[in-house]
Parts: C-alpha cells; sequence; structure tokens
C-alpha cells in the first residue's frame, strides 16, 4: 500500500515544523521550497519538561511526500522536549516487518508508541500486545479495527474532505448556471475505508447542489498511475466541467497530462495540500484552483499526545483531565484568496 490518508487537515494541537516531501519520489529541496513552518509555541503548563519518557515510532516507507513529511514531523517535534527520548523503527511497506518492529519497541518497553500502520486491520494485533503490555498506542491516521487497540486515534478527516471538495466545485459549477455537468473524480486506492469515505463525503455535497459525480477511477496514489488514469478520463470524455484528484502527489501525473492534452475548458480541486499544489494555485497557471487539506502536522500532534498521555497528563485547554480518546482533524480549502497562509505548511510532492 503506497500511502494512508489525505487532505491538509488543520492541527488542532500545534503543528510541529512541516517538511519536504509528499507523493512519490521524495526530491531533495528547491529554492521554490517554502521554508520549514515554525514550530508552534507550546500554552500551558504542560510545555514545561516533566518526567523523562521515550516514545517509539513506526510508520510505512517514506516513498511518497505525504508519509516523509508525516516522519520529519514527528521527529522535529520530539526534539523540541528535553524529556522526549525518540524512538523510531525503520520505516517498512512491509506488513510483517512492521509488526516485527513494533514488537522490538515492546520488548524496549517504551512509555508510548506512536503507531502509522501499513494496514491498521493487519496491524491490529500487535497494536493490541503493546497496550497489553502497558504501553499507550497513540494511532495515527489509518485506524485499527478494535479500539482495545489504542489509547487516542488522531488523524484527517476524509469525509470531510470530500465534502470540501464537493462543496467547492458544487458552488462554482451552480454559481455559473452550468446544468447537468460531467464531473470526474480520480481516487487514490479506492479498496482503502479512507478513499471510500472521501468519495461519499463527495458525493454527499455534490447532492446537494443536484449533482453527481460521471466517472470515477483510482490512481493508487502514484505520480504514474495518475499520469495514465488522467490520461484515460481526459480521452474518453470530450467535455468535462470539473475534477477531483483526491491526492496532490499523485496530482503531479494528473497536471502534467492535463497539461500535455492541451485541455483547460474545466477546473480542478487537488486534495491534501502539498507546497507544488499551492504553488500551481497561487500562479493561477493551471486548471487547478484549489486542495482541500489532509495536513501531515497530525504527526507532529501525535507526539505532543504521547508525551502528555505517558507523563499522566491532560490538555491544558480542555476541562478534563484526560487526554481525548479520538481526535479528527479538519479539511480547509486552499485557493488562490488564502494560499499564502498555508504555504508554510506544504510538503513537495
Amino acid at each position: 500500500m503506497k500511502r494512508r490518508g489525505f487532505l491538509v487537515g488543520g492541527a488542532v494541537l500545534g503543528a510541529g515544523t512541516l517538511v519536504s516531501a509528499c507523493t512519490s519520489n521524495e526530491p531533495a529541496a528547491t529554492a521554490n521550497s517554502p521554508a520549514p513552518a515554525p514550530a508552534a509555541t507550546a500554552t500551558g503548563g504542560n510545555d514545561q519538561p516533566g518526567t523523562k519518557v521515550v516514545i517509539g515510532f513506526s510508520a510505512p516507507a517514506a516513498d511518497h511526500g505525504w508519509i516523509a513529511a508525516i516522519a520529519k514531523n514527528a521527529e522535529a517535534t520530539a526534539k523540541q522536549y528535553p524529556d522526549i527520548e525518540f524512538k523510531p523503527v525503520e520505516p517498512t511497506n512491509d506488513i510483517n516487518a512492521q509488526i516485527s518492529a513494533v514488537e522490538s519497541l515492546i520488548q524496549a518497553k517504551v512509555n508510548a508508541l506512536v503507531l502509522l500502520p501499513n494496514d491498521g486491520q493487519q496491524l491490529n494485533q500487535v497494536a493490541l500486545a503493546a497496550t497489553a503490555a502497558g504501553i499507550p498506542v497513540i494511532n495515527l491516521d489509518r485506524i485499527f479495527p478494535d479500539k482495545l487497540a489504542y489509547r487516542t486515534w488522531i488523524g484527517g478527516d476524509n469525509y470531510g474532505m470530500g465534502v470540501a471538495a464537493g462543496h467547492y466545485i458544487g458552488k462554482k459549477l451552480k454559481d455559473k448556471g452550468v446544468s447537468n455537468p460531467v464531473i470526474v473524480e480520480i481516487q487514490g486506492i479506492a479498496t482503502l475505508p479512507l478513499t471510500q469515505d472521501r468519495s461519499k463525503g463527495f458525493e454527499d455535497a455534490l447532492k446537494t447542489y443536484g449533482f453527481s459525480v460521471t466517472a470515477k477511477q483510482d490512481a493508487q496514489f502514484t505520480v504514474e498511475t495518475g499520469n495514465e488514469v488522467a490520461t484515460s478520463l481526459l480521452q474518453a470524455h470530450k467535455k468535462i466541467d470539473a475534477m477531483w484528484n483526491h491526492d496532490d502527489d499523485q496530482g503531479v501525473g494528473v497536471l502534467a497530462a492535463i497539461k500535455e492534452s492541451g485541455r483547460n475548458e474545466f477546473f480542478m480541486v487537488g486534495g491534501a495540500g502539498s507546497a507544488n499544489a499551492m504553488r500551481e494555485i497561487q500562479a493561477g497557471s493551471s486548471v487547478l484552483e484549489a486542495t482541500v487539506t489532509y495536513s501531515p502536522t497530525m504527526a507532529s500532534s501525535a507526539i505532543k499526545l504521547a508525551r502528555l498521555v505517558a507523563q499522566g497528563k491532560g490538555m491544558t485547554d480542555l476541562v478534563e483531565t484526560q487526554v481525548p480518546q479520538s481526535i479528527t482533524l479538519a479539511s480547509e480549502t486552499i485557493t488562490k484568496e488564502n494560499v499564502e497562509k498555508y504555504l508554510p505548511l506544504g510538503f513537495e510532492s
């Protein structure tokens, strides 16, 4: 599986530095890359040094810009705290290798574990084993089916991502007086629940305008497949009114196909909030007009949560004394009007 979920959600808990990187390849930073976002200033007594804790971390291989940003954000945030010893294991896309890596963290008796599984279903048992060993698991993004497998889940709003894209497209087409529009959708991995949630949100939002999706196809979160799928859809539909691409990483290939075709009669919305997508939006030189967020800053927040849970603390902005069991980040819409505010949080595809 190439990836996780999407969208650049607003980091509710204070984002750590974001980084460069996103979809399929991880290019070196360029002069056009935005400077790393400054770490959010922590508030309240919880930011003061406390009991030393060891936080284990496991995630898929960084062969995709969003995943690369996840790992970098987690490490950068851990470095902010002198009371955190950060213990990452080798990232991998092999399910059995990730299970073995997590088992090594359990054996090392870390105080908390931040875990972005390649597949929540297949890593559910090892997460249960960590919990049984007294290690609180912060489940990052791809959720475990068993709630007993994690102490806290934090991730993006996949359904909300689809809703945001649907409202942007629906409103614009309605305002233009378009009837019976041709709306195409390029998914990530169609079999993943997160992709299905995105598509459902998109469908539900479009319905409120009396519209529906004309055609959809999945592109596997890769640049190459994004290019192939976009080429196929462009050939199949001689006229398109709007396009939603679930993932800005695969969107590199999608945009290349569109530019190659010379087509510009439609507008496009992306997903996740990569820096290169934001620069396209800012420049106004392509069909890409907006992207909806699914931010890898959630990894920064996951480290903060793991620290609080391991130290027996709550969140100072809440009345409750314990860290919540579930935190869903907001999905925000980035357009030319507000893109400057979001650029520092962008990751390179």
